[in-house]
Parts: structure tokens; C-alpha cells; sequence
């Protein structure tokens, strides 16, 4: 058997080779079938068997490397023109999440797949074109010197295949790897707490709340068991904390009270907020979304978690708050691989980029999304976190790379006289939230000190509805979100536990 995997290895690096010399495009720069046929024996693979895409040469189309598939990423991606410019994305999950209606999916009012977004039907090219691809991988360092990107790829489970590192040369860099949920170093909050930012999130809400409800119906179980198992404790009085805490409100009024009747007075949800819920927000709204909780049987709770236990969270003055599901929607913080990065930081630690969201100390990286901010140099203030922001930063961008690109700099190293005209600048379109009971809130002012105008009610939530099933990606996907809104009207809410 090793002899015939020596001669599948001299085969395939003869065939690599003479493809290469020739104009095929790229550029994996070892035998991949090697890799897959060593799967089936149970001797120890070489170190490095997939070492990457190579530097691109002249006369091939230059090659944007994009970390994430974030709004940022996305958005960048479906704006870049595939004349110019090979497409390689770096990202963990195959996929974009339409963030504002995930919450939806964890009582059964919308099916995951409808907030999924694949990345091949955002940017085709990755899915057909021959210098194209996707990889779902983990970007673990940066050599901008070399203009190179080491990756590793995701595997699920450990008795799956190691992960494999390689490194793709880029052209252009564009780093879009959004933010991670903060904790404020609370010990317990990664143990046992769940954020709600991605589908897997959602999915293990929906499954813990469910199980929970079962489990309280059980004989034999105390009343101060099933108090604690049905008790849904929501920390962060952001849009997404308001707008979970208003969809789960919905899902125990509607569903678990005709369909859960034996624990259906157990069940109750809190929410606890360190100042003021939707502070964003003018006051008159925020006044509304409280009463507007308060009335669907959310209890409000003015608070800062100092620890979280298995079964309970400790609030600062003392209080042990027992739970059965715990959500944290607290705000995003740089990850880890932001905070390792050598490159320059915007306040908050974000790496920081200048008016056309490059990172000025490098040649051919820019930065945007959650992921990055204005450096201090600029005169501007941090953008914040939101999907509007990283939407905006990626059109621009994908704009601003295809002048690059007419103009003969898309190229490594080949945009140095490109002259920069119009820096990027951020309008604020205003923001939206629901909070149950067919009631939201819709506040289009710019700024919180700037005037505008400001709706509450059952008209601000047919406008929160009907502007994000415009915003959704995909005509497939508008149409699930429109089909599932209708058939939770008609039938309520799905409680299977699958």
C-alpha cells in the first residue's frame, strides 16, 4: 500500500506542476489528492500537505483574501467586481446570519435557515470561478510583509480529522472578523451563560427552553424546581436583550399558556440591565418599551452580575437570582485574534484604520466591521457595532477597491501613487426594535441629541417587519421569512424539540 501512495504523491505533484507552468489559474500548492487518500490509512501524515494558495503572477487577476462573513465581509463581497478581482473568503461558518430576526428563531416564529444567508449565492464567483474559493477555516496569523495569511482549518468533534494549517498569499487583505460577546471577566459566563449571535445559539436557546418546559411537567418535581427551571434570565438591556425578552414574552403568552398549561404560571422572564434599557433610544421610547415589558409580564431589573453559578447569578448587591436559562446580550469586545494581532489600535481595541478604512502602517490591508475604528489621528469617533455600520463600511469598500483595481493597482504592492478621493463617511439611518405583543419602535434620528422622528406601536412594528424583509439578502430567503411570519399567525408557534 505505501508504494501506491508514493506513486499517487509523484503523480499528482507531476500533474500540479505542469498545471502550474501553464496559465490554470492557481495555485494549491500541493497534491490534494494525497490528502484525501491519506484519510483511508491509519499511518502518520506528513506535516504539511495542503501548504496554500501561492502569490499570484502576472497576467492572473488579483486575489482579495476576506476574513469573515459578517455584514462587513458580505457586503464587501457581493460588491466586488469578479473581472477584477479573485474572491477568497476565510471564515469559521459557511454562511451569513441576518442578526436582527435571530431572536425570532429561538421561540419557533421563524426557522433558522431563513436568517442563513449562503455565502455562495452572496458572491457566485466562489462557487464557479477557477481562482475562487471559500475556505471554512480560522485565521491564526498575518505576515503583512509577506502579504501572506495562515489559516487552520475547522473540524467538528475530536475524533474528526486534525485540523490542517496552509497560508494564502493575498493581494489584497480585507479583515472583517467582527467581534466576540464580552464578558467583563465575569467568572462563569462562558460556562454557563448563551449568547445570542450565531444559529448555534439560537438552536441551543430553543433547545434548553423546550427541555426545561418538559422537564417541569415531570412528577415529582418541586415547586421551587420548577420555578428555578422556568425562570429565563436575560442580562443586557440592548436591542437584541429587548427584543428576545419581547419574542420570548410572546411565545409564553400564545404558546406555553394553551400548550404547557400545567407550568404555565411558573414560567416568567427577567431582565437585567446595569442603567437603562435601549439606551440608544429616546427617552419617550424607552419609557414606552418599559410599560410595554412590564405589561406583557417581563420584570425589569436594575442590575450589575457580579458572578454566575450553575443554577443562580449573584447581582452586586448580594442578590442570588436563580435560573433555568440564562441569555447574555451585554455588547461585543475585540476577539482574540484582534487582540494578537501587530497592527495599530483604535480606542476600545479595535484595530484602527484611517478614512478609507485602511490600516496605515501596512500596505494592502483594510479593516472593516466590529472588527475595527477610526484611529485617534483621524478626528473620529468609533463607529458603533452595529449592522448598518458594517453594511455601509463594506459597500463602500467593495466601491473603492474596483477603482483600485480599473485603475491597475489591484496588484500587491501596486497601489502606492493610487491617489484616495472621497474618504468614508457614516450617516446614521436610525434604529429599530420590537418588543412583543405586535408593538416596536422606530427611531430615525441621527444622533441621540439630534431631533427626527420617533414612532411606538403596532404602526412601528409593520414598519420593523416590513424594512427587514426588505434588508433580507436573498429573494429564497424573503420569502421563508414571509411564509414563516404567516403560518406562526395562522397555526403558532413550532414546540418540536428536535
Amino acid at each position: 500500500m505505501s508504494w501506491f501512495r508514493s506513486l499517487i504523491h509523484v503523480s499528482a505533484a507531476r500533474a500540479y506542476s505542469s498545471s502550474s507552468s501553464s496559465s490554470a489559474k492557481s495555485r494549491i500548492t500541493e497534491p490534494f489528492s494525497y490528502s484525501l487518500l491519506s484519510c483511508f490509512t491509519t499511518e502518520a501524515r506528513p506535516p504539511a500537505l495542503y501548504s496554500g494558495l501561492g502569490a499570484t503572477k502576472p497576467g492572473e487577476k488579483p486575489r482579495v483574501v476576506v476574513l469573515g462573513t459578517g455584514w462587513a465581509g458580505c457586503r464587501l463581497m457581493k460588491g466586488l467586481d469578479t473581472k477584477l478581482y479573485d474572491v477568497v473568503c476565510v471564515s469559521p461558518r459557511n454562511h451569513m446570519v441576518f442578526t436582527p430576526l435571530l431572536a425570532s428563531t429561538c421561540v419557533g416564529t421563524l426557522e433558522f435557515r431563513s436568517v442563513a444567508e449562503p455565502i455562495g449565492r452572496i458572491q457566485p464567483a466562489i462557487s464557479r470561478e477557477p481562482g475562487s474559493y471559500f475556505f471554512l477555516s480560522n485565521c491564526i496569523g498575518l505576515d503583512t510583509d509577506k502579504h501572506l495569511v495562515q489559516c487552520e482549518t475547522v473540524t467538528d468533534g475530536a475524533d474528526n480529522l486534525e485540523p490542517w494549517k496552509f497560508e494564502i498569499a493575498y493581494d489584497k487583505l480585507v479583515i472583517a472578523l467582527g467581534a466576540q460577546p464580552t464578558t467583563f471577566g465575569i467568572r462563569g459566563v462562558e460556562e454557563h451563560a448563551i449568547f445570542l449571535r450565531e444559529v448555534y445559539h439560537a438552536q441551543e436557546i430553543r433547545r434548553k427552553l423546550l427541555l426545561n418546559l418538559m422537564l417541569s411537567e415531570v412528577p415529582g418535581v418541586s415547586e421551587e424546581e420548577k420555578s428555578r427551571l422556568l425562570h429565563c434570565v436575560v442580562v443586557g438591556g440592548g436591542p437584541t436583550g429587548v427584543e428576545f425578552s419581547g419574542e420570548l414574552s410572546d411565545f409564553i403568552q400564545k404558546d406555553v399558556h394553551q400548550r404547557y398549561a400545567h407550568v404555565k404560571d411558573y414560567i416568567h422572564v427577567t431582565l437585567i440591565e446595569a442603567s437603562e434599557i435601549l439606551s440608544s433610544f429616546d427617552d419617550r421610547l424607552r419609557r414606552y418599551a418599559t410599560k410595554q415589558l412590564t405589561k406583557s409580564g417581563v420584570r425589569l431589573v436594575r442590575g450589575i452580575v457580579k458572578d454566575v453559578k450553575d443554577k443562580t447569578i449573584v447581582l452586586n448587591d448580594g442578590t442570588e437570582v436563580p435560573y433555568g436559562l440564562l441569555v447574555w446580550s451585554t455588547g461585543v469586545g475585540p476577539s482574540s485574534f484582534v487582540n494578537s494581532v501587530q497592527l495599530p489600535k483604535a480606542p476600545g481595541g479595535r484595530i484602527g484604520v484611517d478614512e478609507w478604512l485602511r490600516v496605515p502602517s501596512v500596505q494592502d490591508v483594510f479593516s472593516i466591521g466590529d472588527c475595527s475604528g477610526f484611529l485617534e489621528s483621524t478626528g473620529k469617533p468609533v463607529l458603533p457595532a452595529l449592522a448598518q455600520v458594517a453594511e455601509r463600511e463594506g459597500k463602500y469598500l467593495a466601491n473603492l477597491l474596483n477603482k483600485i483595481g480599473e485603475a491597475g493597482g489591484g496588484h500587491a504592492n501596486s497601489a502606492k501613487e493610487y491617489v484616495y478621493k472621497e474618504p468614508f463617511v457614516y450617516k446614521h439611518l436610525g434604529s429599530m426594535a420590537t418588543v412583543g405583543r405586535y408593538k416596536a419602535l422606530v427611531d430615525l434620528r441621527q444622533s441621540k441629541e439630534a431631533k427626527g422622528l420617533s414612532l411606538a406601536g403596532f404602526v412601528s412594528w409593520f414598519i420593523w417587519r416590513s424594512a427587514y424583509l426588505t434588508r433580507v439578502i436573498s429573494w429564497r430567503n424573503r420569502f421563508y421569512v414571509a411564509i414563516n411570519w404567516l403560518t406562526t399567525l395562522v397555526f403558532g408557534r413550532d414546540i418540536s424539540r428536535i
